[in-house]
């Protein structure tokens, strides 16, 4: 959707400032002012269908470039924040040599917008930190952080009393795990929409970045004066989403369009199935049931936080 800017000499084609970047669909050039407020139109078109009067949205911030924005654009495009509030959710892992810096990224940023933040560590929860956890896994690291995480954010939600969880997934993620579940064969997970199923059982997930690339949304924290410098988790080169990430980049490049077209045969195909992931026809997807060591909602005896701490995956 972002090309290369290339176009130093060409202006806005709204107003007469220099271009910072083009986008397509429509194809325009875009000064570093109609830029952002591109930007935060699109993602606040897509929440108006995301929320609703009254939400207490519990926001996932790591600290990173995407849960950065995220939060960012929700405090300007909610501000005034009317009926709608917002609880930043930080999780610390223990990565040693990592998690500090982007934990602290995340403090700041929190005080400077003045947003409350919750802050859960793994060890808190689970009794030890990532690194401990991993040791001699270290190939299963982000299946294995993926499934903590997820519990971990639900807690902090919770304990924010939230009635919705908002995650800084961006298109590139979701195209990416468009295709990592082709490539593993996995058709519930490619059908199922945690935002809209079992209502009553989760608090849904909403990803108001959905409608932006990763590359914009570095432009537009550097046009806001707001990109995170920071270190990259020494545990991403073990996942498969690396390798498709490089896949999908290199197909975009000669085919434009390719991760819009990916969430649209999603998106076709979850039509079929009827949307959510109350889907219970297919295969692997069971009947919504409860953890019988932990209590939590699963799919099975067992759910998946259960079987990862008691090594049952491996």
């Amino acid at each position: 959707m972002v090309q290369q800017p290339g176009e130093q000499d060409e202006g806005c084609s709204i107003c007469t400032k220099p271009a910072v970047a083009r986008l397509t669909s429509p194809d325009r050039l875009l000064c570093a002012d109609h830029f952002r407020m591109d930007c935060e139109e699109r993602v606040k078109s897509a929440i108006m269908t995301m929320i609703t009067p009254g939400d207490r949205i519990a926001v996932g911030l790591s600290g990173g470039k995407d849960s950065t924005a995220l939060l960012l654009i929700l405090t300007e495009i909610l501000d005034p924040p009317g009926d709608v509030s917002l609880t930043a959710i930080t999780i610390d892992e223990g990565i040693d040599g990592y998690r500090e810096e982007t934990r602290a990224a995340a403090t700041n940023l929190t005080r400077q917008l003045g947003i409350d933040q919750i802050e859960i560590s793994f060890s808190e929860l689970y009794g030890h930190d990532l690194d401990a956890m991993l040791a001699g896994r270290e190939n299963e690291a982000c299946t294995v952080c993926g499934v903590l995480r997820r519990r971990a954010l639900l807690e902090g939600a919770r304990r924010a009393g939230a009635t919705k969880i908002a995650t800084g997934h961006n298109l590139d993620d979701e195209s990416q795990s468009v295709l990592m579940n082709v490539l593993r064969g996995d058709l519930p997970r490619l059908v199922m929409d945690t935002a809209s199923g079992y209502p009553d059982c989760f608090i849904p997930r909403i990803k108001p970045l959905s409608p932006l690339s990763e590359k914009e949304i570095v432009i537009y924290l550097m046009v806001r004066g707001a990109f995170p410098d920071l270190p990259e988790c020494p545990y991403a080169h073990t996942a498969l989403r690396g390798e498709v990430r490089e896949m999908i980049a290199e197909l975009e490049l000669h085919h434009p369009g390719t991760k819009m077209n990916l969430i649209a045969a999603r998106d076709g195909v979850r039509e079929l199935f009827g949307g959510d992931c109350a889907t219970d026809a297919l295969p692997g997807s069971g009947s919504v049931t409860w953890c019988r060591r932990c209590g939590e909602v699963c799919s099975g005896d067992i759910c998946s936080v259960c079987r990862v701490l008691s090594g049952l995956d491996t």
